[in-house]
């Protein structure tokens, strides 16, 4: 039985927080998209003609379909724990291939009661049905280990969230009410009501329209308080410390969302590493998903049943550091060649060395 549809509520929520804290959405679209524009390779299972011809059915689909779209919305499971696409076949050529990935609403969807894993969709009468094989791709994101609505970034960010929150209402508020110095109007003892009125009205008026008049016997004065920046510093060392938390749990490090000059090479080159190693983890699950969810059913309704299936491969190669390199082949100094020179001893080398 599923749980009567207690994650729509928790998927509401981590909307609101990414349209209302442009921070967390920052960070959540660049792991995202981090991982989406890498690419998809398909691997044969083996050399056997067989396994070759999977693949490249699957190739096929991959060169023809751009579908850097799709694998960012099923990285949404990166702040929410799970996402679900539909697959809309096309068998007009007699073969199934999917025509289009459509992204669908978490709130459609709900995990069992009973064991917490099972996904169900919510059905035109309100009711929850089993999902239909071969025609949704769901994509579970565990950021830590347990049921995988709670292994979303969102659950956790939601808490550090919830007072930031708290604190931009209070800092927006302290600053209407400091932003401006406190308009005092002056009135001799010979006004009347009507003179008090046109003081109120003129003083009121400043703050608006930066301007106003008062007759020549009164006059208005600005009262400033020159603790008032330091008290509002408060707000944002508050709201600092919270953004630093996020980055470290969507990214793992702060140093690529801090502006300045925040650390050394060294240490930049360590948050790099850390950045990394949470691309290469959301790409091994994505992959895996791919696999179990679009890849096998390709190769199921067009070829039947295989012993073994195509590897799907989404990683981003690592930067070659040219400087060690050149060092390595012996270039350095007045030996340093032109480009056309090392690229030459480069595609030497990689040949000689298979």
């Amino acid at each position: 039985m599923p749980g009567h549809g207690a994650s729509e509520r928790y998927v509401e929520l981590v909307e609101i927080m990414e349209e209302r804290d442009l921070h967390y959405l920052g960070v959540t679209q660049t792991r995202r998209r981090q991982v989406a524009q890498i690419g998809v390779q398909i691997e044969p299972a083996s050399d056997s003609a067989k396994d070759v011809a999977d693949a490249d059915l699957v190739r096929e689909y991959f060169r023809g379909e751009a579908i850097e779209d799709e694998l960012f919305d099923l990285l949404d499971a990166i702040s929410k724990g799970y996402a679900v696409a539909e697959i809309m076949w096309d068998m007009s050529e007699r073969q199934w291939i999917p025509e289009r990935i459509e992204w669908r609403q978490p709130r459609w969807f709900d995990f069992d009661r009973d064991t917490g894993t099972r996904l169900m969709r919510r059905d035109d009468e309100g009711g929850w049905v089993d999902l239909k094989p071969y025609k949704f791709i769901v994509h579970i994101s565990k950021a830590k280990s347990g049921l995988a609505i709670r292994g979303g970034i969102a659950r956790a960010a939601a808490w550090g969230w919830l007072f930031k929150n708290f604190g931009m209402k209070d800092w927006v508020r302290f600053c209407e009410a400091y932003g401006q110095p406190m308009r005092l109007g002056k009135f001799g003892p010979a006004a009347n009501e009507r003179d008090k009125k046109e003081l109120l009205k003129a003083v009121c008026n400043v703050a608006v329209d930066a301007a106003a008049i008062v007759p020549e016997d009164m006059m208005t004065e600005f009262v400033a308080d020159t603790t008032v920046r330091g008290r509002s510093e408060i707000y944002r060392e508050l709201i600092a410390y919270i953004d630093r938390q996020i980055s470290i749990a969507v990214l793992g490090q702060t140093l690529t969302t801090e502006d300045g000059n925040s650390g050394s090479y060294a240490l930049g080159q360590v948050h790099n590493l850390v950045r990394q190693d949470i691309e290469h983890s959301d790409a091994r699950q994505l992959a895996a998903t791919l696999r179990r969810d679009l890849v096998i059913p390709i190769i199921k309704l067009n070829h039947g049943e295989r012993s073994a299936w195509p590897q799907v491969i989404i990683r981003c190669e690592d930067p070659t550091d040219v400087k060690m390199l050149a060092e390595t082949l012996g270039f350095t100094g007045a030996a340093w060649p032109p480009c056309q020179r090392l690229r030459s001893a480069l595609q030497a080398g990689t040949q000689g060395t298979g």
